[in-house]
């Protein structure tokens, strides 16, 4: 709708046309004042009646005209066609993002009750119990696929991580306990030794130093022990030279030939971990992972590190943290016929929910469109701890088109 200028603009604006207009611009006889008044009287009119329309003209040629005597731009392609309805949209979209793309990290430790974790709003550490039924929640939902990360006792930690194998430790118990309530999810577990290691470190250490072949050792009895335990997934996130193919020969050797390896393909010493440090307490002892996590200025080096995955068994390759490396993510699955994965890390999860809580941010609409990001990019799998959350948005989304 055109916004008609105010009266004394356009009064202005007629004074001014007409004393341009005039031969003369002496006012000194009463007719040339009176032919002068009728002058700014009309032009005034005609400006109120078309605005500055009249002043500012397209230029001829710039614009054809069309059989009804509009302006027509003579283009035969418009995208704008595929926008112009909510159902055409839909109907034309690339990308769709289901409960299905999700897996729920759970927190779990040996505790009676359940813990916040304050650097990770909305995430506690959860009691078995708890943890059972966080995933049969989840599960209502859509969400099918879970991994347990846990919170080791101090007492029980040390240099080589020997309880990583225990197999009556907390995580083969999890296992146990959410193959027995959800016989048809999908239960995954992290291969690492850091919430097991008094260091820290994802690794062995000796003299300020990770052991490389030592470690994945240790590596492959913990994927036994959670093979036997039930686990469908292991996913060995310690970034250690060679240990997929170990890994996938220990369990093979065991007659685990149908777990599947969902390697950490491509993790960066990334400064978006924090909160899920704290979440485990597993802050490095000391130093940092960059002498094996990836350097976040690397983005091809994520090549060697995929095409060694994928020769040594690898099922899944993943890319860690997610938003910052969405440009690693498109160079593995443009590289790999293998499913993509991408870890929606605590640091992400958390600004967003900072962000929210400070109402910068819609977080339900930003939420979703970070994790149709990731699948956009080419992820066909997310682990994220929106997972329930977003599952429920989706389905209360689904159920209104309906």
């Amino acid at each position: 709708r055109r916004t008609s200028p105010n009266k004394m603009s356009l009064a202005l604006l007629a004074t001014c046309c007409t004393s341009f207009s005039s031969p003369s611009l002496s006012l000194s006889t009463t007719g040339t004042a009176s032919r002068s008044a009728a002058s700014t009287i009309l032009a005034t009119a005609e400006l109120e009646r078309t605005g500055f329309d009249s002043l500012t003209k397209v230029a001829d040629g710039v614009l054809a005209r069309n059989t009804r005597g509009g302006p027509w731009v003579e283009q035969r392609a418009r995208p704008r066609r595929n926008r112009k309805s909510a159902a055409v949209r839909k109907m034309v979209r690339e990308t769709t993002l289901s409960p299905a793309n999700f897996i729920y990290p759970l927190f779990i430790h040996e505790e009676e009750t359940n813990t916040p974790i304050l650097s990770m709003p909305g995430c506690e550490r959860h009691t078995l119990e708890s943890m059972v039924n966080e995933a049969k929640d989840a599960w209502q939902y859509g969400v099918k696929s879970f991994i347990v990360f846990p919170k080791v006792p101090d007492h029980l930690k040390t240099n080589r991580g020997e309880e990583a194998y225990n197999p009556d430790g907390i995580v083969p118990r999890a296992v146990r306990m959410l193959k027995e309530a959800l016989p048809d999810s999908v239960v995954c577990t992290d291969v690492a030794l850091d919430p097991y290691s008094s260091m820290g470190h994802d690794g062995i250490v000796e003299d300020g130093k990770i052991l490389n072949d030592e470690t994945i050792e240790q590596l492959c009895k913990q994927v036994v022990c959670q093979a036997r335990a039930g686990s469908d997934v292991v996913a060995p996130s310690d970034m250690m030279d060679g240990r997929v193919g170990a890994i996938r020969d220990a369990l093979d050797a065991e007659g685990f030939t149908d777990v599947s390896i969902l390697a950490y393909t491509a993790k960066y010493a990334s400064a978006y971990y924090g909160p899920f440090r704290d979440a485990l307490d597993s802050h490095p002892g000391f130093g940092d992972k960059k002498t094996y996590q990836q350097d976040p200025a690397n983005g091809r080096e994520a090549y060697i590190e995929a095409a060694l995955d994928e020769l040594e068994g690898a099922d899944i390759l993943l890319v860690k943290p997610g938003l910052p490396y969405l440009d690693v993510i498109l160079r593995l699955r443009q590289s790999t016929h293998l499913p993509v994965a991408a870890y929606h890390v605590s640091g992400e999860y958390s600004m967003l929910k900072a962000a929210a809580e400070k109402g910068w941010l819609d977080e339900r609409a930003v939420a979703l469109e970070t994790l149709l990001g990731f699948r956009r990019a080419g992820a066909d799998i997310i682990l994220t701890y929106y997972a329930k959350q977003a599952a429920k948005w989706l389905v209360e989304d689904a159920q209104s088109e309906i």
